[in-house]
C-alpha cells in the first residue's frame, strides 16, 4: 500500500486517501477509506457534470470521467483504489463480501424495495461487482445485492471472492 500511497503523493496534489461517509448495515453511517484516485476538487465539480452520468437510478458513473488523476485511473481499473477498505473491514462496518456501500444522497433516493440491500454488511466485493459491475443498471445491482442478501451463506462469499480475483485482473467493467 505504500508504493501506491507514493504514486498517488508524486501524482497529483492532495491527499493520499478519500475519506467519505456512506451508509452501511441497517442504514449506519461510516467512514469509508479508499485511495484518492481524483484531482482534490472532484466533489465541487459533479454538479457541472451531471449530464455526462451514465448511471441509472441514484448512482453518478461516468466511464472516462474527467476529475480522475493518471495514477487514478490506474486504480480504478485494477479496483486498488479500494484496498484501504481493510480497515473498514477490520473496524466492523465493512465485510470482505457484500452490498457495496451506498453514498447518504443514494439512499435517500431509494424505492422502498431497495433498502433490502442495507440489511448486510457492505462489501469490498460483491455479487454485482462479480456479475458485471458497471455495466449493470442500478435496478440489477440492486437485485444482485437482495439474491445475496437473501441468500447468504459462507459458500456464497467463497465463490464470489474467487469470481473477484479473475475480474480485479482483467478490469471488466471497472471504472
Amino acid at each position: 500500500m505504500g508504493v501506491l500511497a507514493l504514486a498517488i503523493k508524486l501524482d497529483s496534489p492532495g491527499p493520499v486517501l478519500f475519506i467519505q461517509t456512506r451508509v452501511g448495515r441497517n442504514g449506519k453511517h461510516f467512514k469509508a477509506y479508499k485511495f484518492r484516485s481524483m484531482i482534490p476538487e472532484a466533489e465541487s465539480l459533479k454538479p457541472q457534470l451531471e449530464a455526462l452520468n451514465e448511471a441509472d437510478g441514484p448512482i453518478f458513473k461516468i466511464k472516462d470521467d474527467p476529475r480522475l488523476t493518471r495514477v487514478g485511473r490506474f486504480l480504478r481499473r485494477t479496483s486498488l483504489d479500494e484496498l484501504p477498505q481493510i480497515f473498514n473491514v477490520f473496524k466492523g462496518e465493512m465485510s470482505l463480501v457484500g452490498p457495496r456501500p451506498a453514498l447518504p444522497e443514494e439512499v435517500e433516493r431509494y424505492e422502498p424495495w431497495h433498502r433490502k440491500r442495507l440489511q448486510a454488511l457492505p462489501g469490498m466485493t460483491g455479487l454485482w461487482q462479480v456479475s458485471g459491475r458497471s455495466n449493470l443498471s442500478f435496478d440489477e445491482m440492486v437485485m444482485l445485492d437482495i439474491y445475496y442478501v437473501e441468500n447468504w451463506s459462507p459458500g456464497l462469499d467463497i465463490a464470489i471472492l474467487l469470481r473477484t480475483i479473475p475480474k480485479v485482473i482483467i478490469g471488466e467493467g471497472a471504472y
